[in-house]
């Protein structure tokens, strides 16, 4: 599925949040390169947004590693790292099971890729064993919003919206059903922060933007 929209994935990322979602990847970023990371993992890394992000805010030229399933979404990063001049490296594996050795990078940043995972706790458990102590974890995604209003105006949006516009620009109207489906059964942000924090990690926090429909996760190894 994420082989099929590859080539139509970064125009609808900005269609669908109406560009916002560039400021939320910032946001993500700077929290990771706080302690001036030396290796950065990108888990999930699509089409390098926040790979790319990494590199140009960071200024001790950290490496940066994307890693992802999908070989065509790797390919299109690839791509768009060699325009812009950026040392990224890609690598193609399983958020689950990752193909790195034990702490061996000071952060992981991840935008968007948990709801598309089997194990919330192994991926957070994989995270913790890839990171050196003190490492700080970053994750962005979409959470549930449980306020009446918002959430009945973002279902509407979500559920209607964004498939009949996925459908049409990308041509692949499956991807962007099981969008917002993969909302819907999500932990919220606070859960999310909970499950996070018993996997051993500690300083969890987290900042909700665009209504609530969007957090940001940071944690700790100890």
């Amino acid at each position: 599925m994420f082989d099929a929209i590859a080539p139509r994935y970064d125009m609808l990322n900005r269609l669908m949040s109406f560009g916002m979602d560039r400021g939320w990847r910032r946001h993500a970023v700077d929290r990771a390169l706080i302690g001036r990371p030396a290796t950065i993992l990108d888990a999930g890394a699509g089409t390098f947004d926040l790979s790319l992000e990494a590199w140009r805010r960071s200024a001790n030229a950290p490496r940066v590693i994307a890693l992802d399933f999908a070989g065509e979404m790797l390919a299109h990063g690839m791509a768009r790292a060699r325009r812009d001049g950026a040392d990224v490296s890609a690598l193609q594996g399983d958020a689950l099971r990752l193909p790195l050795a034990s702490g061996s990078v000071d952060a992981v940043v991840s935008a968007f890729l948990p709801r598309n995972l089997d194990s919330l706790p192994r991926a957070w458990s994989g995270f913790a064993r890839v990171l050196r102590p003190g490492g700080v974890l970053v994750i962005l995604e979409m959470t549930p919003i449980r306020t009446p209003v918002f959430r009945h105006l973002f279902r509407l949006y979500f559920h209607r919206w964004i498939p009949w516009v996925g459908r049409r620009i990308s041509g692949h109207g499956a991807a962007y059903t099981w969008l917002p489906e993969s909302v819907d059964d999500f932990p919220t942000a606070q859960e999310l922060a909970q499950q996070i924090e018993a996997a051993g990690f500690v300083d969890v926090r987290f900042r909700k933007h665009a209504l609530g429909a969007v957090a940001i996760h940071v944690a700790r190894r100890p």
